[in-house]
């Protein structure tokens, strides 16, 4: 009898870690973000227009990102920005900066303390589902001079915008 339910308890522990999926290291926690071109007379995503995913942690001590974007204006030089509303996004925070390569590439990353996001002066962190606002602009259109940060410019079929707000929490450690 003893054989029979040891037989019956290892079966069992061998279904359960069979049906628990793999995760590679670092992979548990990771959000991601995708970031397309609008149109700005009605804010609707550009079929096959310029893109852009970034993968992040959304708890950890330091807001750690990459970003990948596509379809690009070449040699343009871009960052990666949390928006806060309103405009001209006093107090935004600039995430990275990159040049598109010869094919409309780019790769930004980084990891750096930002505090929550949204951050509390943002108008979106009191709204029913708060989140912060990540777009990837026109180097050109913001100011990212520590305590001058802002928008500068508006060229808004120059830039992509988040499909999704998202929410960071800074664990402190």
């Amino acid at each position: 009898m003893r054989k029979i339910v040891f037989t019956l308890v290892l079966a069992m522990l061998s279904a359960l870690f069979v049906a628990i999926p793999a995760v590679q290291a670092g992979e548990a926690n990771a959000a991601h973000l995708y970031l397309v071109e609008k149109n700005p007379a009605d804010w609707t995503t550009v079929p096959g227009g310029a893109w852009g995913k970034m993968r992040y942690r959304p708890e950890a001590k330091f807001f750690d990102f990459v970003f990948n974007g596509h379809k690009l204006d070449k040699r343009e030089n871009y960052t990666l920005i949390y928006y806060p509303d309103p405009w001209p996004g006093t107090g935004l925070i600039c995430l990275g900066q990159g040049m598109a390569d010869d094919r409309g590439n780019v790769h930004i990353m980084g990891k750096i303390a930002t505090g929550d996001l949204p951050a509390a002066y943002d108008e979106n962190s009191t709204i029913p589902e708060p989140g912060a606002k990540l777009w990837l602009v026109s180097s050109a259109d913001v100011d990212c001079r520590e305590g001058l940060t802002k928008m500068v410019g508006w060229n808004p079929t120059e830039y992509l915008f988040e499909k999704n707000l998202i929410t960071y929490e800074a664990e402190a450690k």
